[in-house]
């Protein structure tokens, strides 16, 4: 198990490297899977997609208008729907590819 002083500097080496230059297709797919399963408050959503609240908001409108999350009022979290594993497993796909085109090219 990872101790929280290196899964801190972890996140902090991930965020500054890796989500530096995001496009919306990539926050999406972090969104998705942060509510995949047992689904996601907003906070965790949030955290986990490095997103600041207000591109929270809009991503979420734009993702349930889509039928991609839907949001459950009782439990208060969203969850990804059957659409959006579909266009989670496609993502992740294209994401695999082109890891493979990246390594092939070196």
């Amino acid at each position: 198990m990872i101790d929280s002083t290196a899964s801190h500097k972890y996140q902090i080496f991930y965020y500054k490297i890796v989500m530096k230059y995001r496009s919306r297709t990539d926050i999406v797919g972090l969104i998705l899977e942060a509510a995949n399963g047992g689904g996601a408050t907003k906070t965790r959503i949030m955290y986990k997609a490095f997103l600041s609240y207000a591109q929270l908001k809009e991503y979420l409108t734009v993702l349930l208008e889509n039928n991609l999350l839907e949001y459950e009022e009782g439990a208060q979290f969203f969850r990804t729907t059957e659409k959006g594993i579909r266009v989670l497993q496609m993502y992740n796909q294209f994401d695999e590819m082109m890891s493979i085109e990246s390594v092939k090219r070196k």
